[in-house]
């Protein structure tokens, strides 16, 4: 049976005809074997509910609930002719989707007229323009931008025909058009500075070297700009040796090789060795003429090298003692930078002395950032802090490195600006707000506040916006991309009051991403029982107590894994709550002898659970169940989370700090501190942060077996 997408809008509304009480967490239709999910009971503490309460679902809904918009009736709109015209229905909006993504401008327009009081009908009207954009007149589009922005698709259109406009070299009307543009990126940029050149020639050239520096290729539109720029002289040959050694950096040999063509011909860069030196270093290095090479040439072999440190930096370094004197003392000092850094993630211990070789140099923000993290596995204090003191403000001002900056400074002796910075950074939620509570010796700041629940009257408000009823139909019709840009502009410029009304909507509806995002942007009122939901307690507590798991540690794991979501895939395939790779959930599914196991089954709630915490058991057992390992584990791989342990032992918080993976890194930091907040919330004895992370045992010893298996 059809059903029509007002009648259908809100997943907890009431129908016109019933009006049940709303469930307390509604899960997100289609997940096998999902329902309202009975919770465990938990203590009262602040932040968090009563004891016996349920999980998270909200205030109490003593005002009248929210009623869905009747649906429109079968002939209440007028087609062609006086012919009636059905009500959109879900598989029309699904219908016109695909036809917008095969080009289908004719089942567009067949379909458009059903969406004239649908929710959803702005999107049917950008589908119906952007096909036909370069052929659209410019009075209809502008009466589709001049609706109320209240949905992200009308930026979007205005950001198109901008880029239409410039194109076709339309100054006027872009000009007219371009100050009520939202969302800017590089390409709308060069078109803005294409039209100010009419009337600003020099001013929008020095405009457009700012976006020159940088090691990623800019738009074509940009072209025009930095050509005009360099016959001006505004952009100089020196400053395309400097993009040519930023592009180097970053890999990019494309680019490089574009950059060399606007080198005069007296200074010509090889750009056809470019890929050798890229692909295979170690064999350019073993060609190159370096007593006969000039600037250009050192340069690339520069690249090469670090190429080659990336995969050993002993053998970039032999490789270097046989030519370092045919580079001057800048280029030597430029080296020994990168081949620190590249030892740094290696965890080699030479990198601080190559750092040191490096002397004067300028570094980067990631050279500083890894000659702190290479200190810290010396615990050479005196070098963390002169790292972090040679940072730009800004990067001191992130929260690692304050914390390290005060940890530094503790060890050094210097107790009172130590504790002003664990002071002021104790006042903050997560990973290093913890951390510097602890130094302090004072409670948590989340266990200090009192949680703010709206009243049904503000989730009112909030319902009755369209933005958020488009967003729940999209989610409901698993448009998940469309529905988290949707739901991400409707709630931009909500205060802290509207964001947590915003969090209990989603919540309620089982779309617990969009509710931890909302609740975890509030700068002054805060619920944490938003911020950290337990759904589906019951169906997991069966597989924690079987697999003697710690219960806040899983959905610490969870909630960074998924952030509840049962049917997300990352983009490397892994699926469901926990996560898994097809690959592991096969082994665990052979490992416990599950019959009947296929991939399909990996986004059911049981299936994925029961794998999952097989699999995080299995890998907590191969590291003595440190959470810290196994979490590195989880993410990464066993054979990384062993790799990246020292000689020696190593404090757990200096273990992580020092993974070479970004996301590895910042994935294990997030899962610990959830564990924190998950276990108050639990009613777990309090453990401090810092003794959950522990100390890493050296990794001859710190995993008790192996296994060939990689997540």
């Amino acid at each position: 049976m059809k059903t029509s997408l007002p009648a259908a809008l809100f997943l907890f509304a009431l129908s016109a005809e019933a009006a049940p009480e709303p469930p307390a967490a509604r899960a997100p239709e289609g997940i096998a074997g999902q329902s309202a999910v009975p919770q465990a009971s938990r203590p009262q503490v602040p932040g968090f509910p009563a004891p016996g309460a349920a999980a998270y679902a909200g205030p109490a809904n003593t005002a009248k609930p929210a009623m869905a918009p009747k649906p429109a009736s079968k002939a209440s709109q007028a087609g062609p002719a006086g012919a009636p015209v059905l009500a959109a229905t879900d598989e029309d909006f699904l219908a016109a989707r695909e036809a917008f993504r095969i080009g289908d401008a004719a089942q567009i327009e067949r379909l458009y007229p059903r969406f004239a009081s649908s929710v959803l009908e702005p999107y049917v009207a950008y589908y119906r323009l952007h096909l036909h954009l370069d052929k659209a007149d410019a009075a209809s589009i502008k009466q589709f931008l001049a609706r109320p922005a209240d949905t992200p698709v009308i930026d979007r259109l205005r950001a198109e025909w901008l880029k239409q406009l410039g194109k076709n070299e339309q100054w006027d009307a872009f000009t007219g058009e371009y100050p009520h543009v939202v969302k800017e990126d590089a390409e709308l940029l060069c078109y803005a500075l294409q039209a100010r050149r009419r009337v600003q020639e020099k001013e929008a050239l020095v405009e457009a070297r700012r976006l020159w520096f940088s090691g990623e290729a800019q738009p074509d539109d940009c072209i025009p700009l930095f050509d005009a720029a360099l016959a001006a002289g505004i952009i100089s040959e020196s400053d395309v040796w400097q993009r040519i050694r930023m592009a180097l950096e970053s890999g990019n040999v494309d680019l490089v090789r574009q950059l060399a063509a606007r080198l005069p011909s007296r200074r010509a860069f090889p750009a056809t060795a470019v890929n050798q030196a890229y692909t295979n270093p170690g064999r350019y290095l073993s060609t190159v003429n370096l007593p006969k090479a000039g600037a250009a040439e050192r340069m690339l072999t520069l690249f090469a090298l670090r190429r080659l440190a990336r995969q050993s930096p002993q053998l970039a370094y032999t490789r270097w003692e046989k030519m370092a004197a045919y580079f001057t003392e800048a280029e030597q000092r430029y080296f020994y930078g990168w081949l620190g850094y590249e030892a740094s993630r290696s965890h080699d211990p030479r990198a601080l002395a190559w750092y040191k070789e490096a002397a004067d140099t300028q570094l980067t923000a990631a050279q500083l950032a890894w000659r702190a993290r290479a200190a810290m596995r010396e615990t050479d204090w005196r070098e963390v802090l002169a790292s972090i003191n040679a940072m730009d403000p800004e990067q001191q001002r992130e929260k690692a490195w304050r914390y390290w900056k005060g940890r530094a400074l503790k060890a050094l002796g210097f107790s009172v600006p130590a504790q002003a910075l664990f002071a002021a950074l104790s006042g903050e939620y997560g990973y290093y707000g913890l951390l510097a509570a602890e130094e302090l010796d004072v409670m948590p700041v989340f266990a200090q506040i009192d949680s703010h629940s709206p009243d049904q009257k503000d989730i009112d408000k909030v319902l009755a916006q369209p933005g958020i009823q488009r967003a729940l139909a999209l989610y409901r019709l698993r448009a998940d991309a469309e529905a988290s840009r949707e739901w991400a502009w409707a709630v931009r410029g909500y205060n802290d009051a509207q964001l947590l009304a915003a969090a209990v909507v989603a919540h309620r509806n089982g779309i617990y991403d969009r509710s931890i995002d909302a609740a975890e942007r509030t700068q002054q009122l805060h619920d944490f029982n938003l911020r950290y939901p337990a759904p589906y307690r019951a169906e997991l507590q069966e597989y924690v107590r079987s697999n003697d798991l710690d219960e806040a540690w899983v959905y610490g794991l969870m909630r960074q894994e998924s952030r509840f979501a049962p049917h997300v895939n990352s983009n490397v395939g892994a699926a469901g709550l926990m996560q898994l790779m097809p690959e592991t959930a096969r082994w665990v599914a052979q490992k416990i002898g599950m019959k009947g196991y296929r991939a399909a089954l990996l986004h059911e709630l049981g299936i994925n659970l029961k794998l999952g915490t097989y699999y995080l058991k299995t890998v907590s057992s191969q590291f003595d169940n440190n959470p810290v390992l196994a979490s590195a584990a989880y993410n990464a791989g066993p054979n990384r989370a062993q790799q990246w342990c020292g000689d020696a032992a190593l404090e757990g918080a200096i273990y992580i700090e020092t993974i070479p993976f970004d996301e590895t890194r910042d994935y294990v930091k997030k899962v610990m501190s959830n564990t924190v907040y998950y276990s108050r919330l639990f009613g777990q004895p309090p453990m401090p942060l810092k003794k959950r992370l522990g100390t890493i045992a050296p990794k001859d010893i710190a995993r008790r077996s192996s296994s060939s298996n990689e997540r």
